[in-house]
């Protein structure tokens, strides 16, 4: 008996809020209310706030989420709505996400309704079911309000009590053909994105009306439509594989976002094709194996982090601050000018001409 008592671990002493309200000399409800960064805290002055905070610290202090949910009528949890979790647009703004929403305290439920509608409905209520204060949704397609204040991450529908975290396309689709022009690649083949894909549209007109100002020719048998979702590089490799299949020369491949044109190049590459010698490609959105690709990629940069952070600050200025709500917020893009493209081809040699030929036939 003696030996199981000496061997028994002692239980951890439990440090109570009226611990730390003693030891300031101050009521629990108003040390409740600096800890929690509730409203009242705000009539609480500065000195008094660093002493109670300095108590807690003293005596390790830690609020259970349930009681401090129970004092303050909050949960500090945030919804995460993505179409995929772990892709290489979502990972990077969700990571964003939560490196903001950690500094402040809160948690984030994330649910991937993979573009499914009715798996969206259902994960929406789901999360309010849970208690969320707010929304934000990344590469999914909004048609309508959701009942708590949303940032779309990216969103091109204006839509009550929804920010829009948009890249300003024109200004993205304008550095990438202007670097091709320069190059002086004239006969541009183009990549417009799946229709699952919330940017799809807005990145395509914005394309069309500055190769329009610039002078560049898109006919017809150099626009492909990708028809896929996938997450991997095997949705660009088929569609550059079907523009090659039309014999009709280009020096430049402008895909839809970095994946397609990783697996472009790939597509050009068994056809005995050199990058940037024979096609130069540009991809969108920088993803991080983009500068690890054979060769690196030259990229329009969307600041993806960037983006999940701005739209986590976004929510809780408006959760916390009650600051009015904001339809859109557009972020600049930048060129990132790589491996993969190179000055337009002059000429070809007959040989590789017979090759290209002979793959296609």
């Amino acid at each position: 008996m003696t030996a199981r008592k000496r061997g028994r671990k002692k239980k951890p002493h439990l440090v109570t809020l009226q611990m730390v309200a003693d030891r300031v000399g101050l009521t629990k409800g108003t040390c409740s209310a600096v800890l929690n960064k509730s409203v009242a805290s705000r009539s609480v002055p500065a000195h008094t706030q660093e002493r109670i905070h300095a108590a807690a610290r003293e005596l390790n202090y830690r609020p259970s989420f349930h009681a401090r949910n129970l004092g303050t009528k909050r949960t500090y949890m945030i919804g995460v709505v993505t179409q995929e979790i772990g892709d290489f647009y979502s990972s990077p703004i969700i990571s964003g996400i939560e490196r903001y929403l950690r500094q402040r305290g809160y948690f984030f439920l994330t649910v991937a309704h993979r573009h499914d509608p009715k798996l969206l409905e259902n994960y929406s209520h789901l999360l309010l079911d849970r208690g969320v204060e707010g929304f934000i949704t990344v590469d999914t397609i909004m048609d309508r309000s959701l009942p708590l204040p949303t940032i779309a991450i990216p969103g091109h529908l204006r839509l009550k009590d929804v920010t829009n975290i948009v890249l300003d396309h024109r200004r993205g689709a304008r550095l990438a053909l202007r670097h091709l022009v320069d190059l002086g690649h004239t006969e541009i083949a183009f990549m417009k994105g799946a229709n699952v894909s919330p940017d799809s549209e807005d990145r395509w007109k914005s394309i069309c009306e500055v190769a329009a100002e610039l002078g560049i020719r898109m006919p017809t048998d150099l626009v492909i439509q990708l028809e896929s979702d996938d997450a991997t590089p095997q949705l660009g490799y088929p569609f550059a594989n079907k523009l090659l299949a039309r014999k009709r020369a280009f020096t430049a491949l402008f895909a839809y976002n970095d994946i397609s044109a990783i697996g472009s190049i790939r597509a050009f590459q068994e056809a005995g094709l050199q990058v940037p010698e024979d096609i130069s490609v540009v991809g969108f959105d920088d993803i991080k194996i983009a500068v690890h690709n054979n060769p690196s990629l030259t990229t329009v940069r969307q600041p993806l982090e960037k983006m999940g952070e701005t739209a986590a600050q976004t929510l809780l200025k408006r959760i916390e601050d009650h600051e009015p709500w904001v339809p859109k917020i557009t972020i600049e893009p930048e060129l990132v000018v790589r491996d993969s493209t190179g000055p337009a081809a002059t000429e070809r040699t007959v040989a590789r001409d017979a090759s290209f030929a002979a793959h296609h036939a």
